[in-house]
C-alpha cells in the first residue's frame, strides 16, 4: 500500500513510469472518489510548470510599475537567494519587519509538513516576523461573528460538527440555506480518505427525512434524494429567517424555556422582529417582497420547522456577501427560538457541503501538523484587505473592536494560494501589486500571481517529496511517499527556506536539526501519542505506518452533537461568551463602534442586489466549481473538458437568455463598472431568473495589459466582484454581492485563450 498518497480531492494510488506520474487512481477505501484525481498526472507535467528560479527582467532594471508584463530571466538558486537576501536585509534595515507581508494562503498541498505558507511564516518568524493576515476567504465573516454569538468557531469549521448518524437518527427535516454542493464535499485541505456526504444524503432520503434547499442556484440538485428547492433572491436569506422567526412568535411556538436558560438578549431582539421598535413587522408578506418566495410558502416552512425535529445549516458561501455576518447569526437565533440547539442530531451547524466530510464520524483529535511558531511582530490585516493595505499605507480601519493601521510594505511574499484567483476586484489587485518594491512568489505553475511577481521560485508538487496528510474532518492519515524526482530545479518549501535560513544564521531555529524524514516521524509520533492519550487508540509506529501507506483512527461509538454538553449542563459547560450563553444581543458589538452592525441580527439591505438593480442587470454569484478546486487543475482533466469553446461556462436561466438573444453555447460579454470578462453561455433551469452563476477558478487571462480597462478572456468572475467588505466588523470578502450586465459577444470579441508562459521562459525547457 506504499503507493498511497493524498490530494485535496482524496487519497490516491499512484503509478509511475519512466520518471513520470502515469496514473492516480482512487483509494481502495473511498466509496465515492472524486473524478478530478484523474487529471493530476497532466497537471504535474503541465507545460506551465515553473521549472527554474526566474526574475522579471524589468525589475532588475528598477521597474515595478509594469508587473504582469514583460520577460523573465531564468537563474540558478544561488542568484535567486542573493536577490532575496539583499531585499530582505534592506527592508529590515529601512522599515523593520513591518515592511514584509507574507500573504500566503493555505491551499497548495494536502501534505501537512510541506505546507507552503507555514514554512514561509516559520522562516520569517526566525528573522524577526512579518505582517500576517487573519481569517480565510472561505468564511471570514463567520470567523468574526461566531465567537461573539456562541463563544468560538466550532459551529463553523473543524471537526466538532454535529455528525450525520445523529442527524439521521433524530432529525425529520434538514434545511440547507445556500444549498448543498456535493462536489465541494469531495475536497479537504488535508486530503479526505473517504467521501461519504452523498451516502449520508441518500440514507436521509431512504429514511424519509425531508430535505429543503434554499438557494438561487441548485447545485447538485439532480443528485439529491426527494427534496424541495426554494429559489431565493441572493443576499436575502436573513429576511427569510426573520419571517420564519416572526411566524413562531405569531403562532406561540417559541421555546421560551430554552431562551431563558440558554440564551442572552432575546428580549432586546423580539421588539425588532415584531416591529414594535421600528414599525416594521418581519412577517411573511414583508419577507416575500424581499426574497421572492411566496408568503404562503414561508408560513408553510415555519410551521414545518415548528412541528418537526429539525437540523438547520448554512453553506459558507452564504456569508460571502454584504452583511454576511447576519444570516449566520440569525440562523443560530432561529434554532434557539425553536429550542433545537444541543438536542441529539438537531440544532444548527455550518458548512455541510462546503468542505469534504463535514459531519462524518471521527475522533475528537486534531490532525498531524507542522507549526509556524510565534510571530514576534504581531501585526496583521484582515485577509481580504491586502489590496487596501498596499494602496493605502498608513490608512486606518476598525476591525472586530480593534484599531488597525495599514503598514507600508516593501516586500510581498506569496507561498501557497493564488490571490489572482480568490481576491475580489482583480483589477484593483493588479494596481496594488504594482506598489511594493519587490514581490516574491513560490509557485508550481505560471499562474497570474507568478506572472505578477518579480522573483518566482519553483516549488515541487506533493508527488516530488515525502509528506504526511491529515484533516480534522477525517480519520485517515496518509504516508505520502515521494513518487518522482523534482522536475527541473524545483525544490520543496522546506529546502527553499532551509537555504535562506542558512544565509540568515537561523537554520537551527527553523529546522531544529531535523531533515525531511525526521520531521515526518516527529509529526506522526506526536499524532500517535495524542491518539493514545486522548482516545485510547493504538496506531502503528512510524516505520510500520510508512510501510503500510496509511493509518486509520477508529470510529467513535457515540455520534457527536454540537452544544450537547452545553445543553446538558450550561453551568458546568458555559460558552466562551461574556454571558456564558448564546448571545442573541451582543454587548461586545454594542460597545465596539461598528455602526453598520447592530447588536442583534437584523435585515440590512445590501448596496448591490436585485432590489436595487437596473432593468438589464443580473445578480452574479460565483460558486466553487465542480471541475476543480479554486484555480487548481484549471486547464487539465475535468476542468479542461468542462470549458465551452475554451472558456468558463456561465450558467443562466433560459428566460434571461431569451430576453438577451443568447443561445446555449454563445460567447457572452459580462461587465460592470469594475471590469469585464468573456464566458460561454450554459442555459439551465437550475439557476433562478435574474441570476447568473460563474464559477471561480478560471485562470485570470487579460487581453493586453492587465488591470483596469482590460478584458479577461477566460471567465474569471473576480474581475467583476466588489471590494466592499461584508461589514466594518469583519472586513470580509463579499463576492456574492455583484450586479452585472450580460450580452451576446460580437464576433470580434473572440480572441484565443491560452495559459501562456511569460516571455523568456520555455524556449529550452527540459522534458517534463
Amino acid at each position: 500500500m506504499a503507493d498511497v498518497s493524498a490530494t485535496h480531492w482524496g487519497f490516491v494510488h499512484v503509478a509511475t513510469r519512466d520518471g513520470r506520474v502515469d496514473s492516480t487512481d482512487p483509494f481502495v477505501r473511498d466509496r465515492n472518489p472524486s473524478p478530478l484525481i484523474a487529471g493530476l498526472p497532466e497537471a504535474i507535467h503541465a507545460p506551465t510548470r515553473v521549472l527554474r528560479p526566474a526574475i522579471r527582467k524589468a525589475w532588475l532594471e528598477g521597474d515595478r510599475e509594469n508587473r504582469g508584463e514583460g520577460a523573465f530571466i531564468e537563474v540558478d538558486w544561488q542568484t535567486a537567494y542573493d536577490h532575496i537576501e539583499r531585499e530582505l536585509r534592506a527592508t529590515i534595515s529601512n522599515k523593520g519587519n513591518e515592511g514584509i507581508f507574507a500573504g500566503s494562503y493555505g491551499w497548495g498541498s494536502a501534505g501537512r509538513f510541506h505546507h507552503a505558507s507555514t514554512h514561509l511564516k516559520r522562516f520569517l518568524n526566525t528573522i524577526g516576523g512579518f505582517v500576517d493576515q487573519r481569517q480565510t476567504y472561505s468564511f471570514a465573516a463567520g470567523q468574526t461573528i461566531c465567537p461573539h454569538v456562541v463563544g468560538d468557531n466550532r459551529i463553523l469549521f473543524g471537526g466538532e460538527t454535529t455528525e450525520w448518524p445523529a442527524i439521521l437518527d433524530n432529525a425529520r427535516v434538514i434545511v440547507f440555506f445556500g444549498g448543498i454542493n456535493l462536489s465541494n464535499a469531495q475536497i479537504a485541505a488535508g486530503g479526505p480518505g473517504n467521501h461519504a456526504t452523498a451516502d449520508w444524503l441518500t440514507e436521509a432520503g431512504r429514511r424519509g427525512i425531508e430535505i429543503i434547499c434554499v438557494s438561487p442556484v441548485h447545485d447538485s440538485g439532480e443528485r439529491l434524494p426527494a427534496h424541495e428547492w426554494l429559489q431565493i433572491c441572493p443576499g436575502t436569506d436573513t429576511a427569510l429567517m426573520l419571517a420564519i422567526a416572526y411566524e413562531l412568535v405569531r403562532t406561540c411556538r417559541v421555546d421560551n424555556a430554552f431562551l431563558d436558560r440558554f440564551c442572552s438578549g432575546y428580549a432586546a431582539f423580539e421588539p425588532y422582529l415584531t416591529g414594535k421598535s421600528d414599525g416594521v413587522r418581519k412577517d411573511a408578506d414583508w419577507a416575500s417582497g424581499i426574497t421572492g418566495i411566496p408568503a404562503a410558502t414561508i408560513r408553510k416552512l415555519a410551521a414545518k420547522l415548528s412541528d418537526n425535529p429539525v437540523f438547520l445549516t448554512a453553506s459558507w458561501s452564504l456569508q460571502r456577501q454584504e452583511n454576511g455576518e447576519q444570516p449566520l447569526w440569525m440562523l443560530i437565533t432561529l434554532a434557539a427560538m425553536l429550542g433545537e440547539i444541543g438536542l441529539p442530531g438537531r440544532g444548527v451547524s455550518f458548512g455541510y457541503g462546503s468542505m469534504g466530510n463535514r459531519g462524518d464520524p471521527r475522533p475528537a483529535i486534531s490532525s498531524p501538523g507542522f507549526k509556524a511558531g510565534q510571530n514576534p511582530l504581531g501585526r496583521f490585516i484582515p485577509v481580504a484587505r491586502a489590496a487596501d493595505m498596499l494602496l493605502d499605507p498608513g490608512g486606518k480601519i476598525h476591525f472586530d473592536g480593534e484599531d488597525l493601521v495599514y503598514p507600508d510594505i516593501d516586500i510581498v511574499w506569496w507561498a501557497g494560494g493564488n490571490p489572482f484567483h480568490h481576491h475580489q476586484d482583480l483589477n484593483r489587485l493588479v494596481e496594488a501589486f504594482r506598489k511594493p518594491r519587490t514581490v516574491i512568489v513560490n509557485e508550481i505553475w505560471w499562474t497570474a500571481t507568478a506572472r505578477h511577481a518579480d522573483i518566482v521560485l519553483p516549488a515541487t508538487t506533493a508527488f516530488e517529496r515525502n509528506d504526511i496528510s491529515g484533516s480534522p474532518t477525517d480519520r485517515f492519515t496518509a504516508a505520502m511517499h515521494k513518487q518522482i524526482e523534482p522536475l527541473g530545479d524545483a525544490r520543496s518549501e522546506f529546502d527553499i527556506f532551509s537555504g535562506l535560513a542558512q544565509r540568515f544564521g537561523t537554520i537551527e531555529a527553523y529546522g531544529e536539526n531535523r531533515d525531511e524524514m525526521g520531521w515526518l516521524e516527529h509529526i506522526y509520533e506526536d499524532y500517535r501519542f495524542r491518539a493514545l492519550e486522548t482516545l485510547g487508540a493504538v496506531l502503528p509506529a512510524f516505520a510500520a505506518f510508512w510501510e503500510r501507506g496509511y493509518a486509520e483512527l477508529p470510529i467513535p461509538e457515540q455520534a457527536y452533537t454540537l452544544f450537547a454538553d452545553f445543553r446538558g449542563n450550561p453551568t458546568k459547560n458555559p460558552l466562551k461568551t461574556p454571558s456564558g450563553k448564546i448571545e442573541i444581543w451582543s454587548s461586545f458589538i454594542a460597545n465596539s463602534r461598528h455602526e453598520d452592525v447592530h447588536p442583534h441580527p437584523r435585515w440590512v439591505e445590501p448596496r448591490e442586489w436585485l432590489g436595487k438593480a437596473e432593468a438589464a442587470q443580473l445578480h452574479m454569484v460565483s460558486p466553487q466549481p465542480a471541475s476543480r478546486l479554486h484555480g487548481q487543475l484549471d486547464g487539465v482533466g475535468v476542468s479542461k473538458r468542462s470549458k465551452i469553446k475554451g472558456r468558463e461556462p456561465v450558467r443562466l436561466n433560459p428566460e434571461d437568455a431569451e430576453g438577451r438573444g443568447i443561445r446555449d453555447g454563445d460567447t457572452v460579454r459580462i461587465w460592470n463598472e469594475r471590469g469585464e470578462c468573456l464566458a460561454t453561455a450554459a442555459l439551465t433551469e437550475h439557476v433562478m431568473p435574474g441570476v447568473i452563476a460563474l464559477a471561480t477558478g478560471a485562470w485570470y487571462n487579460p487581453e493586453g495589459r492587465s488591470g483596469k480597462g482590460s478584458r479577461d478572456l477566460h471567465g474569471n468572475p473576480n474581475v467583476l466582484t466588489s471590494n466592499v467588505p461584508t461589514s466594518t466588523l469583519s472586513h470580509a470578502p463579499a463576492q456574492h454581492s455583484a450586479l452585472v450586465f450580460v450580452e451576446k459577444a460580437a464576433k470580434s470579441a473572440y480572441p484565443d485563450i491560452h495559459q501562456k508562459l511569460p516571455d523568456g521562459i520555455g524556449r529550452e525547457r527540459p522534458e517534463t
